[in-house]
């Protein structure tokens, strides 16, 4: 099975879901998104692929957000777009995308299960949350 991550590696969550995915036996293709980012028409298709509104895919949470005025309700999604674009770390992340759909995996890793075949024996987050029982069933 075909998958890709945008992963930044200092991202725990991010860390957590490309985990998950080698878990389940794939080894996917990373793109370091804060190195490469994707292009405007990626970085739209993967928003609306998966489900979500541009304001979703933003990190509000960024410094940049806030300096940038990208709290302004009035900004439309080209201008968001432009903003992520520049300034890749402002994209939400980790970003999965299999045969199966498209996932932001945040802010749980555990989203990633909606979209990978079914995983084997126990799995647990680096914090030691227990996601998949021994049996691979997702624990809640």
């Amino acid at each position: 099975m075909h998958v890709e991550i945008w992963h930044n590696p200092a991202c725990g969550t991010s860390r957590n879901t490309l985990a998950l995915i080698r878990h389940a036996g794939i080894e996917p293709v990373v793109v370091e998104y804060l190195r490469t980012p994707p292009d405007e028409a990626r970085l739209r298709q993967a928003i609306a692929d998966a489900g979500l509104a541009v304001r979703d895919a933003i990190r509000s949470k960024q410094p940049e957000y806030a300096a940038q005025g990208l709290d302004d309700p009035d900004l439309d999604d080209d201008a968001l777009l432009d903003a992520m674009l520049a300034t890749p770390v402002l994209i939400n992340r980790p970003f999965v995308f299999t045969p199966l759909g498209v996932r932001l995996c945040r802010p749980d890793s555990a989203v990633v299960l909606d979209i990978l075949p079914p995983c084997g024996g126990p799995f647990r987050k680096e914090d030691g949350e227990l996601v998949l029982d021994e049996s691979g069933r997702r624990v809640r």
